[in-house]
């Protein structure tokens, strides 16, 4: 008796040897939980609470790690109540679910188009959500889910311009890049045209937001992004089998069953939108959604699109880059922006220098 090979479901097309899998019931989605990966995983749930701990006890007044714990669990004086729960906290929050939104995106845009220089910040999509959230800040609009909604049609609208012109018969990761960096470019200079128009206090404040600032954030900026990250976070996960399967190529993701096309569009739209409330909610802070992934990558090891603990890691870069940015200079707080940037653009040339190297660009 013979029996016919079939090719295994795209979700499982390349497990490795080792690691236990997870199924859903009644589905076929299933995840492998690497030993690896669940330790780095756990080590960095510790190093991110440590930074959220750390950047809610520094400040204008530094308080004890002790009373910053005991006011979370809402055991502390009123002073330290106050100034804890209503003023730093929701800061903190901002820069721990930003920096988890971008993680998460450029993990999600790197192993989409199998480009370690693809982010959102490099291919227009920050860059268009912030082109929007100008225009509404310059309309007045600066607060509840105004901004948002500016940032999130933005973003989109930038997604879809992306994925319109690198349209060729399909798309592809090499073109979704290339395409990508021209439409940040289009958004950067309708941003310099905005700013050119806006009066002179108008244009000082989009300036700060653009650069990427957790300065002043309270609940409001932290509810879109919370209810994002709710929603959007379970979405990546269920779709990250078919992330696993197009990193095969397009060829091998089709002959696996997987539809090549739309995983394509169902992955931009994801990352674009958490792209986007990230920016709303702090800007768009530089380079974190390009670092993160490839710090995780290399945390966990290959193979996989390592989701969880890039946006562990995006988390942990935007808080400790905040506290850095509040104590480096005395008397003068750097946006958290310019800290990521100084961060991230010497990571940006050694990937372009490996990528000219080992031919991984396109």
């Amino acid at each position: 008796m013979t029996t016919t090979p079939t090719a295994p479901p795209p979700e499982t097309a390349a497990r490795p040897a080792g690691g236990l899998v997870l199924r859903v019931p009644r589905t076929r989605a299933s995840w492998i939980i690497r030993p690896r990966g669940t330790l780095v995983s756990l080590l960095l749930v510790a190093a991110v609470a440590l930074a959220f701990v750390v950047s809610l006890a520094f400040g204008e007044l530094d308080l004890p790690l002790a009373d910053v714990v005991r006011s979370l669990f809402g055991d502390a004086d009123p002073a330290t109540e106050l100034v804890i729960q209503g003023l730093r906290l929701p800061r903190a929050l901002v820069g721990l679910l930003c920096g988890a939104a971008f993680g998460l995106a450029g993990a999600v845009f790197q192993n989409l188009t199998r480009n370690p220089l693809a982010s959102p910040d490099v291919i227009g999509i920050s860059a268009g959500a912030g082109t929007a959230a100008t225009a509404g800040m310059l309309l007045g609009v600066g607060s509840g889910i105004g901004l948002p909604t500016f940032a999130l049609t933005g973003g989109l609208a930038a997604a879809a311009l992306i994925y319109t012109l690198a349209w060729k018969s399909g798309t592809t990761g090499y073109r979704i890049v290339l395409v990508g960096i021209g439409v940040a470019a289009l958004c950067t200079s309708a941003t310099s045209y905005l700013l050119l128009k806006a009066g002179v206090y108008q244009a000082q404040q989009a300036l700060m937001w653009l650069t990427g600032s957790l300065n002043a954030r309270d609940w409001e900026h932290v509810r879109p992004l919370a209810l994002a990250l709710a929603v959007l976070l379970p979405c990546v996960l269920l779709l990250a089998p078919w992330l696993s399967g197009l990193q095969l190529g397009d060829e091998t993701a089709r002959s696996l069953g997987l539809p090549v096309q739309t995983a394509r569009i169902a992955l931009l739209v994801v990352g674009a939108v958490l792209a986007s409330f990230a920016t709303a909610a702090a800007g768009p802070v530089a380079f974190v959604a390009l670092i993160a992934p490839q710090i995780a990558l290399r945390l966990t090891g290959p193979p996989g699109p390592s989701l969880l603990p890039s946006a562990l890691v995006g988390s942990l870069v935007v808080l400790a880059g905040d506290v850095v940015g509040r104590q480096l200079l005395p008397g003068t707080e750097l946006p958290v922006g310019v800290v990521t940037g100084v961060l991230g653009a010497p990571c940006l040339l050694w990937l372009l220098s490996r990528s000219n190297r080992t031919g991984s660009g396109g």
